[in-house]
């Protein structure tokens, strides 16, 4: 079993940065892949990034490449999203996923286990 506990949204002008955190309780977090999704009001959860168990494999979503990066510290069993050049349509609440394997359906919420209750991001156009 694993919790999480994101934190580090906020209200942000567009073109500004924010950087989430996820904390997960346990021993293994080493053991998981993380992921972050995201979900607007009135829209489908959407992938946003992903990494491997050791950190040394990232995914992102085609909406984001270029301006998130996605990170873990193992010893420290957090990870963490860096949102740089942040524009109004990233708005949304973010919410961090674990899951006890790696690989395949990074990008699909259903592959995921455990769930954070997520961080609103609002950015101001």
């Amino acid at each position: 079993q694993v919790a999480l506990t994101e934190s580090g949204g906020g209200v942000v002008q567009a073109g500004g940065s924010l950087r989430l955190s996820c904390v997960a309780s346990g021993r293994t977090f080493s053991s998981y892949a993380m992921g972050w999704f995201r979900q607007a009001p009135g829209k489908e959860r959407e992938f946003v990034a992903a990494i491997s168990w050791s950190g040394g494999r990232t995914y992102y979503g085609d909406s984001v490449k270029g301006r998130f990066t996605i990170s873990r510290d193992n010893a420290k069993n957090t990870a963490f999203l860096q949102m740089n050049d942040l524009k109004p349509e990233d708005t949304a609440i973010y919410y961090c996923a674990a899951r006890p394997r790696d690989g395949a359906y990074y990008y699909s919420d259903k592959a995921y286990d455990y769930w954070g209750q997520g961080t609103q991001v609002t950015v101001s156009s």
